[in-house]
């Protein structure tokens, strides 16, 4: 390995940043609330991310969990639950109303508290100012603001889980009218309204975010870090905050007016509605309008939190495989097209609204387009792997079972984008198994492996490999074994979102089905405290990390072990190269640092084909 402590490529950084200059102790001083708690270093800003993510996963994990014994194990006596879920159960079962309100804040929290804050809040702030040469965000405080909303936000969720009346229900979705009206269920009374206001502060911090990511790639680059020698992870960083600026803010729309229809008499989303036999004085709104907000947001979303995974994977691949990624100009061009047709195929999750059957086929056809950029992903990530010397970290493997993902879940995605196919298998589980595996495991897949990856940069330590192994192995196998049986339930007409399905005399030949269904749902659960167990102790306790433990070539390999606020000590690397030379004819090493300048490798390929040359002539001289 190459001495990475006197790299003679890192030089002096001549770019304005007002900040740059700074020797790393000038950021040191500061009391605990300063330093850990209120940073505005953006490393430590990854760090709450990260364990808020990591909490609000098993949050997450635990209501699924609850709801598979309820789906698999329907005449199970669940009284050992009262003690926590209390009237929740009611003679041994759960409440059925309680039921959808689990299924709701299941959903809301995987996919904004987990796979949005946890995966983008975590890896965007870690890995931005470190791979693209910067000390820190363009902006400190409203990084650090990002964060304590995001916490902000959180905890009234969490909050909304332990009210009476128990938390929002109506779907993560929460379609008028049910969640427009309070009086409709007793999950869209307070609950609902707590919903709201979460998820309000839960946009505020992701825009706060999103804007700083994109002021600091565009403006914070060191000198000669040029756009295309950028990491795949940035490029995908980059384009998620441009996906959230623009996205955000319409779901912000459909919540404000969804709060003004429950609380000022207004009908927006509201016509015609009787309740109880009693007519309700709203007219003129329309629910659908509601859809059509909430999936401009609800379709860019599943990108917000897949391009990340792909992000990291990318980059955690070309590693370990010591090749240069295949086709990074093509990877970038990828992400660019998949940004853009983000926005324009939402309504294919309205195939069955009663839209004009044009304007269907149109939808239909930009949701196929989208499947060629994720194809170019999925043949380069494969076509990096072919022939390349590769080493099975635990991170690796998480990176490959994350292409299994999305190439599994990305064919079924072509079936639902067909219009005629979509109105049959709509509200099936068929979706469900559709999007938990490209979207849902993909991105879980990419997170854990990012956090392999990483770790001995965020904590100087090194995480445990056989427990890494372990872990993998139970959740890949554990997550088909949950996912592809749901795609065979899903066509024979299993509906999502029912409390039972054994008074369906159609539905009762699935209940050996679902049982085995929600074993693997609760082995596959229990598998994530290895991580838990394995991150946790490991930062304590784990194996000191070295500088660089997986020969990358990236920038933040060239920072201290722990590196402070202001992550170089003195200056800044200049950047040379591109960050994928690996395995490059000539060079002394199997990879080539970025601030290595191009005058050293080819002064060390001279010198080897000068010594090639005189060993030749001193064999014919023998001769």
């Amino acid at each position: 390995m190459a001495n990475l402590d006197h790299n003679p490529a890192i030089a002096v950084d001549t770019h304005a940043h007002g900040h740059d200059h700074h020797d790393d102790h000038d950021h040191e001083e500061g009391t605990f609330l300063t330093k850990y708690i209120f940073s505005e270093d953006h490393k430590v800003i990854a760090k709450q991310f990260l364990i808020s993510g990591i909490f609000w996963a098993i949050i997450g994990g635990t209501l699924s969990t609850i709801f598979r014994i309820q789906l698999g194990f329907p005449n199970t006596d669940m009284s050992f639950l009262k003690p926590i879920l209390g009237g929740w159960i009611e003679g041994g079962k759960l409440n059925p109303e309680f039921y959808l309100a689990m299924v709701t804040m299941h959903g809301t929290i995987m996919v904004f508290f987990v796979l949005t804050a946890g995966l983008s809040g975590t890896f965007s702030n870690f890995l931005i100012p470190l791979q693209i040469g910067a000390r820190d965000m363009a902006s400190g405080f409203l990084n650090m603001l990002s964060y304590w909303f995001f916490f902000a936000s959180s905890v009234i969720m969490l909050c909304s889980l332990f009210i009476e009346t128990g938390p929002a229900s109506g779907g993560w979705v929460i379609y008028p009218p049910l969640s427009a009206l309070p009086q409709a269920a007793p999950g869209s009374g307070t609950g609902m309204t707590m919903w709201l206001f979460a998820m309000a502060l839960f946009i505020v911090s992701s825009l706060l975010g999103s804007i700083n990511y994109v002021s600091t790639v565009i403006n914070m680059r060191t000198k000669g870090m040029t756009f295309t020698r950028l990491p795949l992870t940035i490029w995908a960083f980059f384009f998620t905050a441009i996906i959230g600026i623009l996205s955000f803010p319409v779901l912000l729309s459909a919540a404000l007016l969804l709060m003004f229809d429950r609380s000022m008499g207004t009908s927006f989303y509201l016509s015609e509605i009787y309740i109880n036999g009693e007519a309700l004085p709203n007219v003129g709104g329309s629910a659908i309008l509601f859809q059509h907000l909430f999936w401009f947001l609800g379709h860019p979303e599943v990108y917000i939190v897949l391009l990340p995974a792909l992000g990291i994977t990318s980059e955690i691949i070309a590693v370990n495989s010591r090749k240069p990624i295949f086709g990074y100009k093509a990877m970038i061009g990828s992400i660019m097209a998949i940004t853009l047709l983000s926005f324009i195929v939402w309504a294919h999750h309205m195939f069955v609204t009663g839209m004009n059957p044009f304007l269907g086929s149109i939808f239909m056809f930009l949701t196929l387009i989208i499947a060629i950029p994720s194809a170019v992903k999925a043949f380069n990530y494969i076509t990096t792997l072919w022939r390349g010397n590769i080493v099975f970290t635990p991170g690796m493997l998480f990176s490959i079972g994350l292409v299994s993902f999305f190439i599994s879940g990305g064919l079924t995605g072509v079936v639902l984008g067909n219009s005629a196919i979509d109105i049959q298998l709509h509200d099936t589980y068929f979706v469900v198994a559709h999007f938990h595996l490209v979207m849902g495991s993909a991105s879980f897949f990419g997170m854990v492996a990012g956090v392999y990856h990483w770790f001995p940069k965020m904590f100087g330590r090194m995480l445990n490999e056989k427990l890494g192994y372990i872990h993998f192995w139970m959740t890949f196998i554990g997550v088909y074994c949950v996912f592809f049986p749901l795609h065979y339930t899903g066509i024979a007409g299993f509906p999502r979102r029912y409390y039972s399905f054994t008074s369906y005399d159609a539905f009762k030949t699935f209940g050996d089905l679902n049982a085995f269904v929600s074993t693997a749902a609760i082995v596959t659960f229990v598998a994530q405290f290895l991580f838990v167990f394995n991150f946790f102790y490991s930062i304590f306790r784990g194996r000191r990390a070295p500088m660089n433990p997986w020969r990358a070539n990236t920038l933040e390999w060239t920072t201290p072990i722990n590196p402070g606020h202001g992550n170089w000590v003195g200056e800044i690397p200049h950047v040379y190269r591109w960050p994928y030379d690996y395995s490059k004819p000539g060079a002394e090493e199997d990879f080539i640092l970025q601030t290595t300048p191009f005058s050293a490798t080819l002064s060390s390929n001279l010198e080897g084909e000068v010594d090639l040359v005189e060993e030749t002539n001193a064999s014919k001289a023998h001769a």
